[in-house]
């Protein structure tokens, strides 16, 4: 029943109405990587709403058909009243044949939009995650790892090393990228596009897999891609081959000391056999010499269609192949944050007892359930308890146990406190305290070691300067000389006797 006119402004209101909710869900804070995930996800959907309204509006505005323009002139021609009525008589004969019918405005259907969005078991339905990927925190490759651990002739590693090294299969020689690597590199990418898009839904993945493309068919054309670059086997005169002046040898010893490589190119410039020995390439190539025609015997043969066909399949298949291994290395590159967390969380994992394990497990399926607005506020730590790598206080005992609860003051550092043993013991060291010992004009050696007053700085240092005064060595006391009858005497009282002419 509804006019083109009526059908482009419900366009025109729908996009205001998606524009308005796009702008508040941005604006709106994420405490977390879950919040963040589901809000993404929510934008896309209101994204996609806008464009297809906007495609919608932007046809009836091309009115290819004419039905617009005819409309248009129909309620702006001499009869507009007729039209008016007309109208007005065919929904009266709609509703009369159909009275349940109500009409629904779109701010009701926006009111019941926002109903979902605000309802969190309607959003973990939208986007689903196992129990290891931690609501999008980690990843999951225990399928992947296990096809790795299945490939023939590949180094076997644990599950830790494999997340710090699945995208290094340029390390993997060529030869043993058959028909299983292929299905565990196609398995591992797949898992990878479909974890990003799940974490990163605006990420415009398309756009950089064309970016990917684009920079591997350069590459392959160039023999740079890493794992399948282009390797010379042998040298440059072997495989191009290079005519060879026969007339400069009277006999095939002498050709026999040019060697096999370059005998091997002389060959393959006319098209000859290359193989055998030394001596027999030299025969072969000297049979050669002031003959217009070539033995066919001599001749090498050339490669059949058939042959040709299977290096071209086997060279389609590499490619094929490379070409997953580069969307492989871009997948790795767009997931390093997630890859990093999952080696942690694995080893955390690793480092706990089962029951310490069963027990996390509990802790996070219920913080999950959790919709208390304050659970992202401040931890209840009444006792200032320092907090450990999860955001929470240590235990009490753990923190007695480190002597935590110990002061240390240090007036040389300006009365700083220092909690704790091992922190004073390294505050030594550190810059606060050769501060302020450069400013007392002391150096910062071992001497002055677990000294924090600056009055027992600077007894000490008195103390240390007139030990080493009192050790320095005194030329006038201390030098030796002999008079002309052996006596020793110090250097002073050589002089005063040598003076008064008594040596």
């Amino acid at each position: 029943m509804e006019t083109l006119l009526e059908q482009q402004r419900r366009y025109h209101e729908e996009r205001e109405r998606l524009l308005k909710l796009m702008v508040d869900e941005h604006a709106t804070k994420k405490p977390g990587e879950k919040e963040r995930i589901h809000s993404e996800h929510r934008l896309k959907y209101l994204m996609e709403l806008h464009h297809n309204a906007t495609a919608q509006l932007r046809d009836l505005y091309e009115d290819k058909d004419n039905e617009r323009k005819a409309e248009i002139a129909a309620l702006s021609g001499p009869n507009e009243f007729n039209e008016f009525y007309a109208r007005l008589k065919q929904i009266k004969q709609f509703y009369k044949s159909h009275p349940a019918e109500v009409s629904v405005p779109l701010s009701v259907e926006f009111d019941e939009m926002i109903r979902v969005y605000n309802n969190p078991d309607d959003m973990s339905a939208l986007v689903e995650f196992t129990d290891e990927e931690g609501g999008g925190r980690y990843l999951d490759l225990n399928e992947c790892y296990e096809l790795y651990l299945n490939l023939r002739a590949v180094e076997k590693l644990d599950y830790i090393a494999y997340l710090m090294s699945f995208d290094h299969v340029f390390e993997i020689p060529r030869e043993r990228k058959n028909r299983e690597y292929r299905k565990y590199i196609e398995t591992l990418n797949d898992y990878l596009h479909h974890f990003i898009l799940r974490i990163q839904p605006l990420l415009d993945l398309e756009g950089e897999l064309l970016k990917v493309e684009l920079d591997f068919q350069r590459q392959w054309l160039q023999g740079t891609f890493p794992g399948w670059s282009l390797k010379e086997t042998e040298s440059a005169l072997a495989n191009t081959g290079a005519h060879l002046d026969l007339s400069a040898f009277s006999s095939w010893e002498e050709l026999a000391s040019l060697g096999l490589d370059r005998l091997k190119s002389a060959l393959v410039a006319l098209g000859l056999k290359c193989g055998g020995t030394l001596e027999e390439r030299a025969q072969r190539l000297f049979s050669t010499k002031g003959k217009n025609t070539l033995d066919p015997a001599l001749m090498a043969k050339k490669p059949n269609a058939k042959s040709a066909s299977a290096q071209s399949r086997e060279g389609e298949r590499h490619k094929e192949i490379a070409q997953l291994e580069a969307l492989l290395y871009k997948y790795a590159e767009l997931l390093s944050e997630q890859r990093a967390a999952t080696k942690e969380n694995v080893q955390r994992k690793q480092a706990r007892t089962g029951g310490e394990r069963d027990d996390s497990d509990v802790e996070a399926s219920e913080s999950d359930n959790d919709d208390d607005p304050d659970a992202d506020d401040v931890p209840y730590n009444p006792k200032n308890l320092p907090l450990g790598w999860d955001g929470k206080p240590i235990p009490y005992w753990l923190y007695k146990l480190h002597g935590l609860n110990i002061s240390y003051n240090c007036e040389i550092c300006g009365n700083f406190t220092y909690k704790g043993p091992k922190a004073f013991q390294r505050h030594f060291a550190e810059w606060r305290h050769a501060h302020g010992m450069r400013c007392l004009g002391i150096p910062n050696t071992a001497h002055f070691a677990n000294v924090t007053q600056i009055e027992d700085a600077i007894t000490l240092w008195e103390k240390l300067k007139s030990q080493k005064q009192s050790e320095r060595w005194i030329a006038d006391q201390e030098e030796e000389f002999e008079d002309s009858l052996g006596n020793v005497v110090n250097r002073k009282t050589f002089e005063d006797l040598k003076r008064q002419g008594l040596l």
